[in-house]
């Protein structure tokens, strides 16, 4: 064993043993933005064996004062490309590997079955939830963290504890971030960096176990908060769940809730373009609609805003659709 895990291994929760958890443990890490950059850095450093990234996004200069993985020379690289040779030049003796895929209902029980611990450091609520159903539908435990302005939390759910969607099982009215609402650098790091704490605990198996607790950082108060959520029920009804848009069929009536001056194009022919406020229009219809509704928007969360209004209104036939990385 070299010196790099030394002062780790004098710990009486780590040791040889736990170093060598460590060395085969295999990480999925979401995201390789602001949460994600201390996530895979404190990954990396304590000599976790395989970590696996997934990022569709190319580096920005606005992307550089909170994510420390890169650099000027990075600018329109691919995120998960210069964070792997970034982590490489920091622990050669690790595996990475850079996948540049966005998260989708598609592709994400494969990229959960091969690892221990799945994390969500994606800026995207549909991710979340994603995440969250693959998670508890095979076990494994996922931590997710969201760090907007000067707030954040961070929670380990799954694998064992109640999902996501038990603690939250219904979307916000509307969602902020990063971009709309801004964010501070060390905000983000110090969100990340609990995520990271939460992935080594799980690991290391060091009890308490962190599955079953959200902690909160309120930053202008720097103040840490939170709960455990032990015993949250699991929904009985689920509202609906994202779908893949290969997965709609001729025989669903689709409403892309986008305007014409946002996507001209909707990727199903024959779609309906309402919004969010004349959904209801629907149920008005004679006859009334029949089959399933497929509810769709760039991000997910009008869509599921429309599905509440539909599902209150009596409809239980319904699935979502998040559009973000479709291109006529």
């Amino acid at each position: 064993m070299s010196d790099r895990y030394a002062r780790q291994i004098v710990l009486p929760e780590v040791g040889v043993q736990g170093q060598a958890r460590l060395a085969g443990a295999r990480v999925l890490v979401v995201g390789a933005g602001g949460l994600g950059c201390p996530v895979l850095q404190y990954l990396a450093g304590a000599g976790v064996g395989r970590i696996v990234m997934l990022d569709p996004d190319r580096v920005e200069e606005s992307n550089l004062h909170r994510q420390p993985l890169y650099t000027m020379a990075d600018i329109g690289s691919l995120k998960v490309s210069a964070a792997r040779d970034a982590l490489i030049r920091f622990n050669p003796a690790i595996e990475i590997e850079a996948i540049a895929e966005r998260l989708t209902p598609g592709n994400a029980a494969q990229h959960v079955a091969d690892v221990d611990v799945v994390v969500d450091a994606a800026d995207s609520l549909a991710a979340t939830y994603i995440l969250s159903d693959t998670c508890q539908h095979s076990g494994k435990p996922l931590v997710s963290a969201s760090a907007v302005g000067l707030a954040g939390y961070v929670g380990a759910f799954c694998g064992g504890a109640p999902s996501y969607r038990a603690v939250f099982p219904e979307m916000p009215s509307q969602a902020a971030n990063c971009a709309s609402a801004g964010v501070l650098g060390s905000t983000v790091a110090i969100v990340g960096s609990l995520q990271a704490q939460f992935v080594l605990q799980l690991i290391l198996a060091i009890t308490p176990s962190p599955l079953g607790r959200l902690v909160t950082f309120e930053g202008d108060r720097l103040a840490f908060g939170g709960f455990r959520f032990d015993h949250a029920p699991e929904p009985v009804d689920i509202l609906a769940r994202y779908i893949e848009p290969a997965a709609v069929t001729g025989d669903d009536l689709v409403v892309d809730l986008r305007t014409l001056d946002e996507a001209p194009v909707s990727p199903f022919g024959g779609a309906r373009r309402l919004t969010v406020e004349t959904i209801d229009t629907l149920l008005a219809e004679v006859p009334a609609p029949r089959g399933r509704i497929v509810l769709c928007c760039h991000s997910g969360l009008r869509a599921w805003r429309a599905a509440r209004r539909l599902a209150d209104a009596g409809q239980t036939d319904l699935a979502l659709v998040a559009l973000a990385d479709w291109a006529p």
